[in-house]
């Protein structure tokens, strides 16, 4: 780890191994990704503090990392609440119908043998809005996340080998097998504190400043707040704040505030939350009689369906190489570095973004938050959250990071 500067500012070495990967080349793909950076980000949960500052010894930001890092908290349960303002318009569930149709998996775009259930798409309903969850885990075999609706719950188990969706709503199932116990699930969100902790780390380096801000408590529990900041202009993200808990390590809060004020992007938080044995029987399930049950193992060895394996992404994001400052894997590029990088990729289309009448409703969605610009690139459309910003250019050209309309435009402006 890099040394913290004297004002308890941190640099650490970066992680080259980005959160990202080459989605499948559409003109829709912007406010898709748009959506899935948003997902990745609401994978920081733990968040919401109580009043009250309590009385902590004094420790750097150096030390308060190493304290997360050391953590080794295998068993909690709890109950998260999480508030996510993209600035988003309402999408009336298309979200989801975008996110699960950009991996190509079961669920998406009307594909009939899909599952209700199926975490790719279901969990994606985070994007936006107040959510209520209740986590537990017990070591690395057993983890639970349920999703707590006004009349119905969804709720995700992994057991063992076994990993299993259920939608109460529509009594559906989804159930696949991971190859080992000791190797976590394919997880849609950080299923234990300590992987909200590496995410949140993973976003610092030498062009962040990390210092420690006071105390706070959360859920009952005295903590410490870790505050990251880009030291670079151009980021939409003005601070990230991780409440650490003061015993052991455990991220209890996280707090993303853009750099345009106002409202946070992401709060979320434990209400409660223990440090006991949750019981074993948390995580029995079996499917209730008459429910609708899809084997995603099936699905996913089908061809039609398309589905990126998992370790097939691990190989590409292994690839990653770095030319002249531009690292790129199979045509995804990232250029900058830091809070400021901007990834970028041709779709090959001509012609610009599908308009209202020839895309229907995907196309009056798109018109409805984008931006014309013009530069030296030549003509596009900037589509705007409250964090992440994307310019898809009328030649099929895509920028997209969390940076400001005029870095993307810059930027495109650049590689002309």
């Amino acid at each position: 780890m890099a040394p913290i500067d004297s004002d308890d500012n941190m640099t650490a070495r970066t992680d080259e191994d980005l959160p990202a990967g080459r989605r499948r080349a559409a003109r829709y793909v912007v406010p898709v990704a748009v959506m899935g950076v948003a997902a990745a980000t609401i994978g920081l949960v733990p968040a919401l503090a109580d009043s009250g500052d309590p009385d902590l010894p004094k420790v750097t930001a150096e030390q308060l990392i190493e304290k997360i890092a050391k953590s080794d908290v295998q068993q909690l349960s709890g109950t998260v609440k999480i508030t996510t303002d993209l600035g988003l318009p309402d999408l009336g569930g298309l979200e989801s119908g975008l996110m699960s149709g950009m991996s190509g998996g079961p669920g998406s775009g009307g594909d009939e043998d899909g599952s209700a259930a199926d975490p790719s798409a279901k969990l994606t309903e985070l994007v936006t809005g107040t959510h209520t969850l209740r986590v537990a885990a017990d070591g690395p075999d057993r983890q639970k996340l349920s999703v707590l609706e006004n009349a119905a719950e969804y709720s995700l188990i992994h057991d063992g080998k076994d990993v299993w969706g259920y939608d109460s709503e529509s009594n559906e199932v989804y159930h696949s097998t991971v190859s080992g116990s000791a190797e976590q699930p394919e997880k849609e969100v950080p299923a234990t504190p300590k992987d909200f902790a590496d995410q949140a780390l993973k976003a610092v380096d030498d062009t962040t400043s990390v210092t420690v801000d006071g105390t706070a408590q959360v859920a009952g529990r005295d903590a410490y707040r870790l505050v990251i900041k880009p030291k670079q202009s151009g980021s939409t993200v003005g601070a990230v704040t991780v409440a650490v808990d003061a015993k052991t390590g455990t991220p209890l809060k996280f707090t993303l505030t853009p750099a345009s004020g106002g409202a946070a992007v992401v709060d979320a938080g434990f209400t409660k939350v223990s440090f006991a044995k949750p019981d074993a029987s948390t995580f029995d399930f079996t499917p209730p009689k008459g429910a609708k049950v899809t084997e995603g193992d099936e699905l996913a060895k089908a061809p039609e369906h398309g589905r990126k394996a998992e370790g097939d992404l691990a190989k590409e994001l292994d690839g990653l190489k770095e030319t002249d400052g531009l690292r790129e894997t199979d045509g995804l590029k990232v250029i900058g570095e830091g809070w400021n990088s901007i990834a970028t990729f041709d779709t090959g289309g001509q012609g610009g973004l599908p308009t209202a009448s020839a895309g229907g409703d995907l196309g009056g969605f798109l018109g409805s938050f984008g931006d014309q610009v013009k530069g030296d690139f030549g003509s596009g459309t900037v589509f705007k959250t409250r964090l992440v910003n994307a310019l898809i250019t009328d030649d099929g050209k895509v920028y997209a990071g969390a940076v400001t309309k005029d870095a993307l435009v810059k930027a495109a402006d650049a590689a002309k």
